[in-house]
């Protein structure tokens, strides 16, 4: 779709929520340690988790042990590495695994090709690879160049660009898969799905919260399948402030009007 989106609509009722992190919830810096949720941002997300029966995840290309540093002292459902591991609200993992056979040499291989790009950070995943390369974007076709090489002799992994970062992971693992995957189980079980992300490496969410007629919504500029846009990290923020105020508005009318009626009842 073209860049001329709409905000998105607040709303209320049956939904899922999915948040990716870098550029959505937080704001993306020269290096990923120093990220953050800011403190309300993750006390509103705490509040929308509440008010839908804690259907409410975080996808990322993060690890799960990122993740959940990043959204303390909250818990919620967590997806990283796009999905090749989750967690639900019992705590309950899963991770997707790659034989030693091909994490090691690829490893190997990886570092020997990184050497001679300073500046290009690999950061190792267990069943991914990241190469970072934010802080040299002048090596950026070398680097696609060496993680293509790499996936064309290793059929079961495949090449994921993001900004300013290549990653490698096992084919057939994206943040669609991940969004489809919880909305099998509860509490996401029978809701309709909400996405926000902001990079290509969430384009297949968008993809798959479309095909179950969802809301999603790209952060940022550049061409997308989302439905809806939002400016920035900061456009987030305000409009998560306004949904979380607006579904405390409509569950308050919703109890009034219960109340209203368990009083006539009791009159008649």
């Amino acid at each position: 779709m073209e860049d001329a989106l709409s905000k998105p609509p607040l709303f209320s009722g049956n939904f899922a929520f999915f948040f990716d992190l870098d550029g959505t919830l937080a704001e993306i810096k020269p290096h990923p340690d120093d990220v953050f949720i800011p403190e309300n941002v993750l006390a509103k997300l705490s509040l929308l988790a509440k008010m839908n029966d804690s259907a409410v995840a975080l996808i990322s290309g993060r690890s799960i042990d990122e993740l959940e540093l990043l959204a303390k002292p909250y818990r919620f459902p967590l997806a990283g590495v796009h999905g090749a591991e989750r967690r639900d609200m019992a705590g309950r993992t899963e991770r997707m695994t790659l034989p030693d056979d091909v994490i090691q040499p690829l490893e190997r291989e990886l570092r020997a090709g990184l050497a001679p790009l300073t500046g290009v950070e690999l950061e190792a995943k267990g069943m991914a690879f990241a190469l970072h390369y934010r802080q040299a974007p002048q090596h950026e076709e070398a680097v696609f160049a060496l993680a293509k090489s790499l996936v064309e002799r290793y059929p079961q992994l495949a090449m994921q660009p993001g900004k300013c970062v290549v990653e490698i992971k096992p084919s057939g693992i994206h943040k669609g898969a991940a969004i489809d995957a919880f909305l099998q189980t509860p509490p996401f079980l029978g809701r309709k799905p909400v996405f926000l992300g902001d990079d290509l490496t969430d384009e297949n969410g968008f993809k798959t919260v479309n095909k179950l007629d969802g809301i999603s919504i790209k952060v940022g500029a550049g061409a997308t399948q989302a439905k809806w846009r939002l400016a920035d990290v900061k456009s987030v923020y305000q409009w998560l402030e306004q949904l979380v105020d607006h579904q405390q508005q409509e569950q308050r009318a919703l109890t009034n009007r219960r109340d209203g009626y368990e009083s006539l009842s009791r009159s008649i």
